[in-house]
Order: C-alpha cells, then structure tokens, then sequence
C-alpha cells in the first residue's frame, strides 16, 4: 500500500468535485432527458437468440442486438431485460463496445455513448456506462471507466481507475460551449 503526501487526499477530493461540476455544466441538462414520449413507447427487439425465463422475471438477447424504444437505439452483443414489474425496469446491453443513443430533445443533437457494459435503472432514470465508458453531444465528451447520469436530477458523474497508472477522465469542451458560457457570464473583469 503506497502512503499518500499530507493533503492529497484532500486535493483529489477537490479535484473530483471541480470535475463533477464542470461535467454538469458541459453535458447540458437536454442530455439526460429524452423525447417526452419515449417512455411510452414500446420496446422492438432484434437478435439471433432470445431466452425468456418467465420465473426469474428476466430474458437475454444474443447475437445482433438491436433495440429501439422511441428515439433510444441500442446496438449490443448481448441485452438483457429485467422484468420485475409488467416493464422492463432494467435493461443492460453488452458488447465490444455496446452502443447508445438517444435524441434528447427536438431542437437538440444525438446523444451517443458507448461502453462495453451500459445499464439502464427505468424506475431510478438512471443510466450507468461502464468499461471505457464514452459519452458526447455536440462536440463535447466526456470519457473514464464509470460514467453515471441521473436525468431527473440532470448530474453527470464519471470515474477512472484509482490507480497510479490508471486511466484519467478525459473531458472535450467544444469551442462554441466556452464562449456561449462566457457571453453568459458577461466579460471577464480585469484586475
């Protein structure tokens, strides 16, 4: 076990949360909310096998996996759906990377992602991508080993390896996002 300098601990921690709140302000809030009737649409499957367990509440998709459900479209190797209402209440897609995206709103560009496990908690709207998770729209990204966004709460969160010769998170903010949130703000005051 390697002993951390005084403060370290500290300085990650804030570092951490800078880039939790710098995530929040570069996936916008369209990110995590879809077309208002996606929801209510229903689920078309398409795959070289599928096994439904009635008892277990629970049935795999393999080989070719293609899922739509209103603007969400998932491309996968394996999608297993979770049924312990009458919905599907999870739903995790695999794959060498498993693919997702969504049309957030009308008016706004694709959100894509891609991770080679990609989960997603209906009851807690919530989507979970991990192993070299990637999330972008519209020029921005964001990429680490875990990234989790809650859409009702709008937050971003997204992980690396906590190791010496981890994997760090990688955020892309587009040009265009620095100057929309400086015209925002007003000029930069000189001192």
């Amino acid at each position: 076990m390697s002993k951390q300098k005084p403060g370290e601990r500290e300085r990650r921690l804030s570092r951490q949360v800078c880039m939790l709140a710098l995530l929040a302000s570069l996936l916008p809030a369209v990110i995590a909310q879809a077309l208002p009737d996606d929801r209510d649409q229903p689920i078309r499957i398409t795959a070289d096998t599928a096994i439904r367990d009635e008892k277990q509440g629970v049935t795999v998709y393999n080989g070719n996996v293609h899922m739509i459900q209103g603007s969400l479209d998932i491309l996968a190797d394996t999608i297993t759906i979770y049924h312990e209402t009458d919905q599907a209440d999870k739903i995790i897609a695999e794959g060498k990377p498993a693919r997702m995206e969504q049309k957030p709103a009308v008016d706004e560009p694709l959100v894509r992602a891609r991770a080679e496990i990609i989960e997603y908690y209906k009851l807690e709207d919530r989507v979970h991508l991990k192993v070299n998770a990637h999330i972008d729209q519209d020029g921005a990204s964001v990429t680490g080993d875990s990234i989790e966004y809650f859409i009702a709460e709008q937050l971003v969160k997204a992980d690396s390896e906590q190791t010496p010769d981890g994997k760090r998170v990688q955020v892309v903010i587009p040009p265009n996002v620095v100057r929309e949130d400086n015209a925002a703000n007003g000029p930069a005051q000189s001192k």
